[in-house]
């Protein structure tokens, strides 16, 4: 029974890792802002789209990674100053339309320049090879993705508590109004968040794009609702909850994607039912019950209103 699941459960700790480093975006923008940046997994696809066509003008890839990295990081911050910094006194309504509207001139731009035409993902060496584990043979980004986003998560948590922009950050998620009268220089925090949250999302896109290897302008859709998802299931605002949150659901949803193959490989079932057309119904039922059972999610902290 093992060696049938063995190859969706290091499919879903793959694709886990990857929600996680796009729900860090989530749910640490959320932390400081209050705010749902639903232009986020927009980003993320814009950072794959940079990779296909920086590498196909000829530029090595040892150079066109640390460039999409660069460049996805500098969207982030070009999208808080044009999108969000103007409306930081408005009502959160206005906000939360500015992100809609920053989301879909990111997908129609795209669309513009690649003519709705899925873009082919360059093949990047090492992690693209295939590597057998017990019986399941999978591509090294597979092994790769949960290591290389746990490092990036400790070195960001080392970053919020041992820095100063850290501890800066810290206290604007816990008090916006008091800190700015504190002098802690607000729209450099918020900046420096969107940055940290672009360029993880860039990083993302890399080891994605690696398993999916095509790019269009929709495909940051899916993968950021279920970012999204998964910062709220681990409590929205925590970033070891979002992270937590993202290898459960990576895991769950590859699970049932094999489901129909598992059961019947196992004796249980003797036919295909059909279950795989319910992974992604999953995440978002899974949503419903979290809302439902544990609104501040696994991780959340029960917040007070004021008086």
């Amino acid at each position: 029974m093992i060696s049938i699941v063995l190859p969706y459960l290091l499919s879903g700790i793959s694709v886990g890792g990857q929600y996680a480093l796009i729900a860090i975006g989530y749910t640490m923008v959320y932390g400081i802002l209050r705010l749902i940046n639903f232009a986020h997994g927009d980003v993320f696809m814009v950072a794959g789209i940079l990779m296909v066509y920086i590498t196909s003008s000829g530029v090595p890839l040892y150079i066109a990674i640390p460039l999409v990295l660069i460049a996805t990081a500098l969207i982030g911050f070009v999208i808080e100053r044009i999108a969000y910094k103007p409306l930081r006194s408005a009502p959160r309504m206005s906000i939360m339309i500015s992100a809609i509207g920053v989301s879909y001139t990111l997908q129609n731009l795209v669309l513009y320049i690649t003519g709705g035409l899925n873009q082919y993902y360059p093949t990047i060496p090492f992690i693209s090879e295939s590597v057998t584990i017990g019986t399941a043979t999978t591509k090294m980004v597979t092994i790769v993705t949960p290591i290389l986003t746990l490092v990036l998560v400790i070195a960001l948590v080392l970053l919020i508590n041992h820095t100063k922009i850290g501890m800066a950050m810290r206290a604007v998620s816990k008090d916006f109004e008091t800190s700015q009268l504190m002098g802690i220089k607000i729209n450099r925090v918020i900046s420096v968040t969107f940055v940290i949250g672009s360029f993880l999302a860039g990083v993302g896109s890399i080891l994605y794009f690696t398993n999916y290897t095509t790019v269009i302008q929709t495909s940051g859709a899916m993968p950021g609702l279920k970012a999204f998802v998964a910062a709220v299931f681990g409590g929205i605002g925590s970033i070891p909850g979002a992270v937590v949150g993202a290898f459960i659901i990576g895991i769950c949803e590859n699970i049932i994607k094999g489901l129909d193959i598992i059961l019947f490989k196992a004796g249980i079932t003797t036919q295909m039912l059909g279950l795989t057309t319910f992974s992604d119904a999953f995440t978002f039922a899974l949503l419903i019950v979290i809302l439902i059972v544990r609104p501040t999610g696994l991780f959340g902290e029960k917040t007070t209103d004021k008086v």
